[in-house]
């Protein structure tokens, strides 16, 4: 999971983007890129850390061009510690290009013998972002005719790196001399959004970002959805044309973006995140209510921030008291996309404290929007026994992560999961809760697909182990268990 974000301006546009990369700030925090074209030349800045940490005066005035792109990294595939990974990547031909990209390869191997042995290209990281950008490029090279590109050319070179690449992938591009190339995989599980607004010079000015917030907050009309298979291209002086460059494309979103990834804010895929995790605690109430006696619970209390919709909803169904019972210090980051799982556990304890006179004498049903590897969970079980907590039930509005996240979020392994091969009494017991809740898969859905929308599926493979995108077999999962750290 990353975020990324790409702006076609009358005016410069590194602070836009800059600001744009603030609000996708919850996507990664790893480190962070920019680059701008200013005619036919590139600029490009990029620092590990956060977006704030990352830039200085001097960074944004060489950041000089009214067309730019920007990123903030989650890691899930290469080595988070290492400066060169981060994005966005460059090379030099055709014409050059620098690419920004959300969401993990499945063919990553077979992509990397290919550009070695018969594209003859060199990749310096084992980033495969660097893969698919150089895929691209080759594809672009081999379909120029003449000394110049146009907009056919471009779309049909796309057509063929969705025949070449698998997994999930949503991307932004900036071509020297032509401008701005976005584009999302067939089943477009990775969101990105359009926008438009009118310049100052009455001209258009476009933006493509993980998220409609992005949209809203710089003033653009959220025009769609960049479709599944679709490419778009912005020239610098604002004229966009597209084109539905796969023939197979299907709309199938992911479903931690709804659970957890994105901001409440967004809308994705006509969905309102916010909207989803209030029917996702209505769904998760009716659970409850059939598991448990709920005459027994006191309060209802959220582990913030994404578990509170869900916890708010809940407590209103089930006739509750709901208490906010943790404070939470923002300046610490979110601890499930930490890297390493060290880092994970000691952030816990200064992300939330928990306040003891609303725990004290009382039983508690804490509601979190998912567990995955169980470390927070297990922490914050024991913080609210340390504050007074009578007795502590644990419920989660998402269902059980019983499978490895291939499509770009960092669960890599089975045996870092604490549902894989537990019951659901091994779970709570793992956790030190007195009892533990899971939504249903049927309940997910059912909240989620709930709004107005044209999605009919989504991809939840770590729920099912049902894989869309990509040969996803035993042996490959085998393989990104080995090579792959969280």
């Amino acid at each position: 999971m990353c975020g990324i974000v790409g702006i076609v301006s009358s005016e410069p546009v590194n602070q836009q983007i800059y600001d744009s990369l603030l609000l996708l700030q919850h996507r990664g925090q790893d480190s962070t890129g920019i680059a701008t074209l200013e005619g036919d030349f590139f600029h490009m800045v990029k620092a590990r850390g956060q977006v704030r940490e990352a830039y200085r005066t001097r960074d944004m005035r060489q950041l000089a061009g009214t067309v730019g792109l920007g990123h903030v990294r989650y890691a899930t595939r290469g080595n988070a510690a290492r400066e060169e990974e981060a994005q966005p990547f460059y090379v030099g031909a055709p014409y050059g290009i620098i690419l920004v990209h959300n969401g993990n390869l499945t063919n990553t191997r077979e992509l990397t013998a290919e550009l070695y042995n018969v594209d003859r290209r060199h990749l310096n990281t084992h980033s495969d972002t660097e893969l698919l950008l150089n895929v691209l490029a080759n594809e672009l090279q081999a379909g120029i005719a003449g000394l110049s590109l146009d907009e056919d050319q471009i779309f049909d070179a796309v057509t063929r790196v969705y025949e070449r690449v698998e997994g999930s992938y949503a991307s932004i591009a900036l071509i020297a001399g032509y401008g701005l190339l976005a584009f999302r995989d067939p089943f477009g599980i990775r969101p990105l959004v359009l926008g438009k607004r009118t310049g100052k010079t009455g001209t258009d000015e476009w933006i493509v970002a993980s998220e409609s917030l992005v949209l809203e907050s710089g003033g653009y009309e959220i025009v769609r959805d960049v479709e599944p298979g679709e490419a778009i291209l912005i020239t610098p002086d604002g004229a966009m044309t597209s084109r539905r460059c796969s023939t197979r494309s299907e709309l199938v979103p992911c479903a931690f973006e709804y659970i957890y990834l994105a901001r409440p804010d967004s809308v994705l895929s006509g969905i309102s995140v916010y909207d989803a995790r209030l029917r996702l605690g209505e769904s998760l109430a009716e659970t409850v209510a059939e598991q448990i006696p709920t005459g027994d619970i006191d309060v209802v209390m959220p582990i913030p921030d994404s578990g509170r919709p869900s916890a708010m909803q809940m407590a209103q169904k089930l006739g509750i008291p709901y208490r906010e019972g943790f404070f939470k210090n923002h300046y610490v980051g979110r601890t499930f996309i930490m890297p390493g799982q060290a880092v994970r556990k000691r952030s816990v304890r200064q992300k939330l404290n928990a306040m003891s006179t609303e725990f004290a004498g009382k039983n508690v049903l804490l509601v979190d929007d998912s567990i995955v590897r169980g470390t927070t969970s297990k922490e914050i079980v024991e913080m609210a026994r340390a504050a007074g907590a009578r007795s502590v039930t644990f419920a989660s509005a998402a269902p059980p992560v019983l499978f490895p996240h291939v499509y770009g979020i960092n669960m890599p392994t089975r045996s870092e999961l604490i549902a894989h091969d537990r019951t659901n009494d091994e779970i709570n017991a793992a956790m030190g809760s007195d009892r533990l809740v899971y939504q249903t898969v049927e309940g997910m859905n059912r909240a989620i697909l709930g709004g107005q929308s044209t999605v009919t599926r989504l991809e939840q493979s770590c729920f099912t182990g049902e894989y869309i995108a990509g040969h996803v077999d035993a042996e490959y999962l085998a393989w990104v268990e080995a090579t792959q750290e969280s």
